[in-house]
């Protein structure tokens, strides 16, 4: 079997118009998978430069194929099965800026630049306030980018036509003003000219974007059968989920250079994006955090197991249908559309998403994902949400840290875990719910609306004497 390389699969070479931070499973089954997508349709003709954000990753593995790897698509796509396999060539030349700094700089001086994207997690968007000498590479992701635009606006003489358009893909809210604000006071922590601090604000044009799609990596299992099928050796093959969505603020200088939407796939250029991070927090991540104490109770390890359930599954699709869809901005058809997609890859047969790793600071994930729901569901309809506070109920006992005769390994954060280890020191279960539900320190608010001490008290019982199932029939029952 052949090596996958340029060698072997003819690619022709394309211009580097993309400056590129991480080239991690995601970036390469998410944005690379989309250029590629718009160079077929002929609305881009672009490769990237990777540039290795931290001292290790993959550059060296990706550059060994020459940038060429393969991306499977597996999922449920309009009621039916699919997996797609496509050999991605956007990926040009790397380089890893600690060891080829100049390197690095040099490509601020390419007029073809026109575009920089970046993954280097949540963390990676943050104010290192040491981070101040250019003279070797910068610490953080914020001033390597610095230290490139820097380099940029001397090689140009400041000229106002070479800013870049700078398209952050970090999961943090609004990551490319929080990314701007944070390139501009290290720019005046470093003493730079307020000529360059008004090119790198003006010139530059940062947009907030909102990414998804799940991407589980390399496919250890099915690897050697992926290359039989396409007839090449690939280390890098990366594995995602057929659904995808951006939604990119809309910012006329960025959509010019990056009209990500043209090539038929489902990128958004919003005026707004935060109905979509609401659509997308609310019913996929809101579900998954009600998913996890109510189906692992019931003995289901897995997201797909608990879709497949006909308890389970009426649990969750009443939740979305009854309690979150009615309180996100955005047209019905726009919900129900979504909606369908994240049943859909909640039950995707080529995925094993574990509950146990969902689980991990389920206190926090219910507080942000699950709260905002509730309380806009109370200002609409004046009420509390059932579903919700059987999803709290059944959280509680999940945190009593038992499944039957089995352990539950909990993780969370040591305080939160310590305050679920003192509640159920107590016997007492409307006490329990007391407790639970004015811990303002865990919620950032009291939940003891109405009658919510007495419900969850009564579910808490329920679930403890006669098991999650009994409970979750009984419920559904109501």
């Amino acid at each position: 079997m052949k090596n996958l390389n340029r060698a072997n699969f003819p690619a022709a070479p394309r211009p580097i118009r993309i400056l590129q931070f991480g080239a991690g499973n995601f970036m390469r089954a998410f944005v690379d998978w989309i250029v590629q997508d718009l160079n077929k349709a002929g609305v881009m003709n672009a490769g990237a430069v990777v540039v290795q954000p931290t001292p290790s990753g993959r550059a060296k593995e990706l550059a060994a194929q020459d940038g060429l790897y393969t991306v499977c698509l597996e999922g449920i796509e309009n009621g039916e099965r699919v997996q797609k396999r496509e050999i991605i060539d956007v990926l040009q030349d790397f380089v890893v800026p600690y060891t080829e700094y100049e390197k690095f700089l040099s490509y601020a001086k390419s007029a073809e630049l026109q575009v920089v994207v970046s993954n280097t997690t949540e963390a990676g968007i943050a104010l290192d306030e040491t981070d101040t000498d250019f003279s070797v590479c910068p610490k953080s992701y914020p001033g390597k980018l610095l230290a490139f635009l820097h380099a940029r606006y001397e090689y140009f003489g400041g000229a106002p036509d070479k800013g870049l358009a700078i398209i952050p893909c970090e999961l943090i809210d609004y990551n490319g003003t929080e990314l701007k604000r944070i390139l501009t006071e290290l720019a005046k922590l470093s003493g730079m000219s307020d000529a360059f601090i008004e090119w790198l604000t003006t010139a530059n044009h940062f947009t907030n974007t909102l990414v998804d799609r799940i991407v589980p990596g390399y496919p250890r299992e099915t690897a050697p059968a992926i290359c039989e099928e396409t007839g090449y050796q690939d280390q890098n093959i990366v594995k995602g989920e057929i659904f995808h969505l951006w939604v990119i603020e809309k910012e006329p200088f960025v959509y010019e250079r990056f009209p990500a939407d043209k090539s038929g796939l489902n990128v958004i250029f919003a005026d707004d994006i935060t109905p979509y991070k609401q659509r997308k927090v609310k019913i996929l991540n809101g579900a998954h955090t009600a998913m996890v104490p109510v189906a692992y109770l019931c003995g289901i390890d897995t997201v797909r197991e608990a879709m497949t359930d006909t308890e389970i599954g009426a649990f969750i699709r009443g939740l979305i249908n009854s309690e979150i869809k009615p309180t996100v901005r955005l047209p019905k058809a726009e919900l129900d559309r979504f909606a369908g997609d994240v049943i859909e890859r909640f039950l995707n047969p080529y995925m094993r998403h574990e509950l146990m790793s969902i689980a991990l600071n389920s206190t926090t994930k219910f507080r942000t994902r699950l709260l905002p729901t509730y309380n806009d569901y109370r200002r609409k309809n004046g009420r509390s949400p059932r579903h919700i506070l059987f999803a709290l109920a059944s959280m509680i006992v999940f945190f009593r840290g038992r499944r039957g005769e089995e352990e539950i390994r909990l993780a969370d954060d040591a305080a939160y875990l310590e305050f679920w280890r003192s509640l159920w020191e107590l016997t007492d279960f409307c006490a329990i719910a007391e407790k639970a539900l004015s811990a303002a320190e865990l919620w950032g608010q009291d939940l003891r609306d109405d009658d919510n001490t007495c419900v969850v008290a009564g579910y808490i019982e329920h679930i403890v004497h006669d098991g999650e199932r009994a409970a979750l029939r009984d419920f559904l029952g109501e």
